[in-house]
C-alpha cells in the first residue's frame, strides 16, 4: 500500500494544473477510504512543480491589474486569484506531507481537506476565465508565494501561523469588497464563486489557528505572543486594516493575535 507521503509528494511534484487538480482530488478520496497508508517515509520536495505558463514575476515587476469593474480588469483579477488558489493546493498538500507526522491524525485529514477545497477553487475560476474568453496561464503571475513555504519549512507552527493566519486570513479582510464589486459589474457568476471561496476560507483560517493552539498547547507556550514572535520573523509584509473582525472571530483568530502588529 503506498503511503500517504508518497502520495501527496505526487501532487507537489505534478506540473500541469489539470492534472495537479485530478491527482489532488484523487489522494483525498483514497485517504479517506483508508487505501494510503498512515506513513511519512518520503521528503517533500523544496519546490512544488509548476507549468510552462504562467511565467512568474517578482512582486515589483507585477502588472497593474485595477479594480476588476471591465472584463479586462476581471480577467486579470481572476487570473491573480486562480494562481493563489494553484499554489494554495501545495502549500496545503505540503502542510500535511511535511508535517503530519508530529501531528494527530486528524491533522493530516484537515489539511488534505484543505488541499481539495483549493483544488476545488482553481478549477472553478479557471473555468470562469475560459467562460470569459481566457485561461490560466495566459497573464504573469507573482512568484512570491511560495516564498513562505520555504521561510518555514523547519517549523510547523511558524508555517501554521504565516500561512492559514496571515496570508489566508488576508483573504478574509478583501473577498466581500471584491464579491460586492463583482456584482456591482453585473458578474454574478464570479461572484458567487468569490462567495463559495469567503465561505471556505473561514474554515481554513480555523483549521489553522486550531492546529497552531494545539501545538503551543503541546509545547507550553502562549499562543498569542508567539504567533506575534514568529509574523515579525517570517512574515516580511505588514498586517494592515481594515480587518473583517467578524470573519477572523469565527475562525478563532481573535484581535489579540494580530491587533498589537496592526499598522
Amino acid at each position: 500500500m503506498q503511503s500517504v507521503a508518497e502520495a501527496i509528494r505526487e501532487v507537489l511534484l505534478t506540473c500541469e494544473p489539470r492534472d495537479k487538480v485530478v491527482r489532488a482530488r484523487a489522494v483525498v478520496r483514497a485517504w479517506r477510504r483508508g487505501e494510503l497508508k498512515a506513513r511519512f517515509d518520503v521528503d517533500m520536495p523544496d519546490e512544488p512543480g509548476r507549468p510552462d505558463k504562467p511565467e512568474l514575476l517578482p512582486p515589483n515587476r507585477m502588472p497593474r491589474r485595477g479594480k476588476g469593474g471591465s472584463e479586462r480588469g476581471r480577467i486579470a483579477l481572476l487570473h491573480a486569484l486562480a494562481h493563489i488558489e494553484f499554489v494554495a493546493i501545495d502549500l496545503a498538500f505540503d502542510m500535511a506531507g511535511r508535517f503530519g507526522a508530529r501531528f494527530p491524525r486528524a491533522f493530516v485529514d484537515d489539511w488534505l481537506s484543505v488541499g481539495a477545497d483549493e483544488a476545488m477553487h482553481f478549477a472553478l475560476l479557471d473555468r470562469r476565465l475560459r467562460a470569459l474568453g481566457s485561461a490560466y496561464g495566459a497573464l504573469p503571475a507573482h512568484a512570491g508565494l511560495w516564498e513562505s513555504a520555504r521561510v518555514t519549512a523547519h517549523d510547523p507552527l511558524a508555517r501554521l501561523a504565516v500561512v492559514p493566519m496571515v496570508l489566508e486570513a488576508r483573504g478574509l479582510d478583501v473577498t466581500p469588497t471584491t464579491v460586492e464589486r463583482a456584482r456591482r459589474a453585473g458578474d454574478e457568476a464570479t461572484a458567487r464563486i468569490l462567495d463559495r471561496i469567503y465561505t471556505d476560507e473561514i474554515r481554513h483560517v480555523g483549521i489553522g489557528t486550531r492546529w497552531f493552539e494545539h501545538g503551543c498547547r503541546e509545547d507550553r507556550i502562549a499562543c498569542e505572543t508567539h504567533w506575534q514572535a514568529l509574523v515579525r520573523e517570517y512574515f516580511t509584509g505588514v498586517l494592515k486594516p481594515p480587518f473583517n473582525d467578524s470573519a477572523r472571530r469565527s475562525a478563532g483568530l481573535t484581535r489579540s493575535y494580530y491587533g498589537p502588529l496592526a499598522k
